[in-house]
């Protein structure tokens, strides 16, 4: 089964080699080879681990952490148990001679170091590029360390303040030898990607040479949306006595009983799944849902504790190290990204901007609202799949229009989940020659 999907891939990446400025429009599945038909085992368990490109290892790559002083003032207005992130910590990994930056920003609420960032710091320093990794502003750290008023969600204000920690990542290592600059960002990652490279069109700071985008929101709340309502999935038998959570765990439980020893990794959902034991559309569904909901937890509680709102966490009380946060984590839980918008963003974004609707923040949040530049910037470019979970009515049909052949739509992959696929690997790579 392996060796036909690799000879299948092989071919595929040669006969959909791409020039420097011409990217196909659609791939086909039978060129393509991707062997996850299923959108949502797809965004889950991501591409086996043989059709993965062979990468270097960390100990072949010459990196390093470091961390920038952005925010002084919240050394002294978050609580003590938030010093890890008072200060905005990234990645630099390294090559040993001149060589382009490439930034890369994380998704919806990922770290720096998060398993995707970690794999295209992998896949673009394997290419010759010095490579830094920047959490998401929706991450607890860049909200807490970077961002000006912790209330991420309004594009334009996010890429502000990403646009200045790229200039404080440079600054901080003048030595070193760049001969220009790239930037690529996944999911929300890429949104604002597109956004950091509008805004540098005014700035010159980097006039970046390529910009790639993977898998954006096309429109910022169609998306949210859509991974709101994943949460809001009928599963059946989950009952007022059994939670969603127990019902998997004992799918679990009887696989691994059958298996006879327990060995959880990358490969464990694509072999579960050809269990009897398998999940369902809708579990998996409900699983994904879970996942994003635990990130608008994350920045519901963090905006709401850095801003005082008194909406999760009293305003004035008492937290320290070993003051247990469980209760207030437990009623941000009940807040999705729909709550956090209406509750948090929305009144920010009306008090600071005059603006009238939620309706007309997600406008000015999403791509359409720079389709103009979109269309005229030769340096971006696209890779989506046509089954993305984020994707709406309309949303690959305005992509083709905006992009054209700087487009190229994988008919298989969910919500990133051939993101680390060989085939998308190497024209990620071609894109960037380019």
């Amino acid at each position: 089964m392996v060796t036909p999907l690799r000879i299948t891939a092989f071919l595929g990446a040669l006969l959909l080699g791409l020039s420097s400025r011409s990217f196909a429009v659609d791939i086909d599945a039978a060129s393509y080879g991707f062997p996850l038909s299923n959108p949502f085992e797809a965004t889950i368990a991501s591409t086996p681990q043989e059709l993965r490109p062979l990468l270097p290892t960390d100990f072949e790559i010459n990196q390093d952490d470091y961390s920038i002083n952005l925010r002084p003032e919240r050394e002294f207005e978050l609580p003590d148990n938030f010093w890890p992130v008072k200060k905005l910590h990234y990645r630099l990994a390294q090559q040993d001679q001149p060589a382009p930056l490439m930034f890369i920003i994380a998704g919806t609420g990922a770290s720096y170091a998060a398993s995707s960032m970690e794999y295209l710091k992998r896949l673009y320093y394997s290419a010759g590029y010095h490579v830094v990794q920047l959490s998401s502003p929706t991450s607890y750290d860049f909200m807490a360390a970077a961002s000006r008023q912790a209330t991420p969600g309004y594009t334009p204000g996010d890429a502000e303040d990403l646009y200045r920690v790229m200039q404080a990542v440079r600054a901080q290592h003048p030595k070193l030898p760049v001969t220009n600059y790239l930037l690529t960002g996944y999911s929300l990652g890429a949104l604002e990607a597109a956004f950091v490279s509008k805004l540098d069109e005014t700035q010159r700071s980097f006039n970046f040479k390529r910009v790639l985008l993977v898998n954006p929101p096309v429109n910022l709340l169609t998306s949210v949306r859509n991974l709101d309502r994943l949460v809001q999935t009928q599963v059946k038998g989950v009952t007022n006595n059994r939670t969603f959570y127990e019902l998997v765990l004992a799918k679990l439980s009887r696989y691994f009983q059958q298996k006879g020893y327990i060995d959880i990794n990358e490969a464990l959902l694509l072999d579960f799944q050809q269990s009897p034991q398998r999940l369902s559309n809708e579990e998996m569904a409900m699983l994904i849902g879970t996942s994003f909901r635990f990130s608008a937890a994350d920045i519901a509680f963090t905006s709401d504790l850095i801003n005082r709102r008194g909406l999760i966490t009293p305003p004035g009380y008492p937290i320290n190290e070993g003051t247990s946060m469980s209760r207030f984590f437990a009623r941000a839980l009940l807040c999705d990204f729909d709550c956090y918008m209406y509750d948090q963003l929305l009144p920010f974004w009306e008090r600071t901007t005059k603006g009238t609707s939620l309706a007309e923040l997600a406008r000015q949040s999403s791509l359409t609202s720079i389709a103009d530049y979109l269309k005229e910037s030769d340096k971006i470019g696209v890779m989506h799949n046509a089954d993305d979970l984020i994707l709406g009515p309309g949303d690959l049909g305005f992509l083709r229009r905006t992009f054209g052949k700087r487009l190229t739509v994988y008919p298989l992959g969910g919500h990133c989940g051939n993101l680390n696929y060989r085939v998308n690997a190497d024209h990620m790579l071609e894109f960037f020659r380019g």
